[in-house]
Order: C-alpha cells, then structure tokens, then sequence
C-alpha cells in the first residue's frame, strides 16, 4: 500500500474520530452547564435545552461549511489536474 494513501487514511479516521468526539462533548458540556443555570434559577429545563440546541445548530452549520469549503478545493484540484494534463 502506497505511503501517502495510508497517511491520508489514518488522517481521514483522525478527523473523523475528533469531528464525533466534538459532536459528543460539546453540546453535552453547554446542557450541563444550562442544567445547573436552570438548578440555580429554580425553571424548568430551559436553558439546557436552548443551550444543548443552539450549540448542536451551531456546530451543523460549522461543519456543513467546512464539508462545502473541502469539495470546492477538491473540485478545483480535479479542474487543475485536467487542464495540466491537456496541455
């Protein structure tokens, strides 16, 4: 197996491993910390679900971009590689 391929693969398992990761911890530490804001106001579960939400909006869009920005440099890689072989 080629080296740069298994280094892109490992790569690829890495990104996708701390993306999951993120997606797993991050709304899970903002409801916990709405949890104990709703605890200390006395309401109900309101701001672990705005924060849990918001957080979980958040990072869907912060990742949809990253997905579009990732295919419009492999798309334009793909333009490249064609107009150099062409030529």
């Amino acid at each position: 197996m080629d080296r740069s391929y298994r280094r892109e693969l490992n790569n690829g398992f890495g990104d996708a491993l701390s993306n999951a990761f993120e997606f797993a911890v991050t709304p899970t530490i903002f409801g916990v910390l709405g949890y104990f804001i709703d605890r200390a106001l006395g309401l109900i579960p309101l701001f672990t679900l705005v924060f849990s939400l918001f957080v979980l909006g958040y990072m869907f869009w912060k990742f949809w971009r990253q997905y579009e920005m990732e295919m419009t440099r492999h798309e334009e890689a793909l333009r490249v590689g064609r107009s150099g072989r062409g030529q």
